[in-house]
């Protein structure tokens, strides 16, 4: 068994027969609100209730967060366990290095800061102000956004 709270693994044996409870884990559509630094703020979008998630608590999820996203937020008993980000983001590049003429021959790739502060391999010809679609899923860049 896994323990939500920490997720340390747990060896437990059952005899035959014998029943276990339901958890009280619900999966929940929320709005990410705003970070005030160490803290994620997120809406429900049908009561309005909000939570605070630390940063620590969301790891490298953290990094693909931004205003107004829509994710699902796994609760047990209340309390926020994990979050789902949708598998692919669309962001702006806000600092990245110019490609070079003549390194596209061999199709290489630089680093690049999008809006988030998560740093993506992008292809040389992308530019820093355009806009990507990157997969929270790798962290890598998977398109040009028109």
């Amino acid at each position: 068994l896994r323990n939500l709270l920490d997720g340390r693994g747990v060896q437990v044996n059952f005899r035959s027969g014998e029943k276990v409870g339901k958890p009280d884990v619900s999966d929940v559509k929320m709005q990410v609100l705003y970070s005030d630094g160490s803290t994620w703020h997120f809406m429900n979008n049908k009561t309005y209730d909000q939570i605070e998630v630390r940063v620590e608590d969301l790891g490298d999820k953290a990094n693909y967060l931004k205003e107004e996203l829509e994710v699902s937020v796994l609760l047990y008993n209340g309390r926020p366990v994990d979050i789902e980000l949708p598998n692919f983001i669309e962001a702006e590049i806000t600092e990245c290095q110019p490609g070079v003429k003549g390194d596209t021959v061999q199709g290489g790739s630089k680093s690049a800061t999008i809006e988030t502060g998560a740093v993506v391999q992008v292809p040389l010809f992308i530019d820093q102000g355009q806009r990507i679609k990157v997969d929270t899923r790798t962290g890598e860049y998977a398109s040009r956004v028109k």
